[in-house]
């Protein structure tokens, strides 16, 4: 078995070299590449497509969570979270199967988190995100994720032009066209909007039914986009497209749905 394509995320130097030696000792793991910011970290996520990452989750600017809810569930590598976090938070790691390592970093808990990720690789799908979305969802707000409800309909219009999502006792209203582009993690849904990334629990169907076919377009099996937010497109050798949106997110299209981007490029 070929060792896990490995990137380290974390905003301290000392923390990065200390990991990356630890791991140069296990042969499971193949060290690519470190990244000291989640910015950083995310283009390199796109360009290497890692097995796995460490990634620390308080950074400055984007934290470990920001960063996992700006990937697409299919691009998802394995997540070990490195931590000061106390016990609830642990707990709850452990409670949605994402594993972490505490700081100061212990030798025998990072061997047991590499052998957990190279037992979970054959399984990995778009499930360790919904794990994820549903561990984030529950830091941000107590109670359950987000929820879809009905917004308002422009008049002759059989679609919202806003989404309202009920986040605990809040209702949060975000306006359709602000939507750059939307990721599934099974009943969860990552909507990315003016610069935000609001976690709700829905279905894509669901989701996908109440915005206009003609503006938002399904680029992957759980990735829909805006096509006024599309600032770029690029051709990959294997017959996908990577889309870039404004602001630098990028998405990747799969073969599946090419044909249908290659036509609204076109015209």
């Amino acid at each position: 078995m070929k060792p896990l394509k490995t990137i380290i995320v974390d905003d301290e130097h000392l923390a990065r070299r200390g990991l990356a030696m630890r791991l140069a000792g296990i042969p499971q793991v193949e060290l690519i590449a470190e990244c000291a910011n989640g910015h950083e970290a995310l283009q390199l996520i796109h360009e290497q497509s890692p097995d796995l990452v460490f990634l620390d989750i308080q950074m400055p600017g984007m934290d470990g969570f920001d960063l996992v809810c700006e990937l697409q569930a299919d691009v998802m590598p394995l997540i070990i979270f490195v931590t000061a976090f106390d016990q609830y938070a642990i707990d709850a790691f452990k409670v949605h199967a994402v594993d972490y390592v505490l700081k100061p970093i212990e030798e025998e808990r990072l061997l047991e988190a590499v052998s957990r990720a190279v037992a979970r690789q054959a399984q990995q799908n778009s499930g360790s995100k919904e794990a994820l979305m549903a561990m984030v969802s529950g830091r941000r707000e107590a109670g359950s994720a987000g929820e879809l409800v009905a917004g308002d309909d422009d008049p002759g219009s059989t679609r919202p032009d806003r989404l309202t999502i009920k986040d605990g006792n809040r209702f949060q209203l975000v306006k359709t066209a602000e939507i750059q582009w939307i990721d599934a993690a099974g009943d969860y849904m990552c909507v990315h909007a003016s610069g935000r990334t609001h976690i709700m629990r829905t279905t894509m169907k669901r989701l996908e039914e109440s915005l206009h076919p003609d503006t938002f377009i399904r680029v992957h099996r759980s990735s829909i986009v805006n096509i006024n937010a599309i600032a770029s497109a690029e051709s990959l050798l294997n017959g996908e497209y990577v889309l870039t949106l404004e602001g630098g997110a990028k998405l990747k299209v799969s073969r599946g749905y090419r044909d249908r981007v290659r036509r609204l490029l076109a015209s």
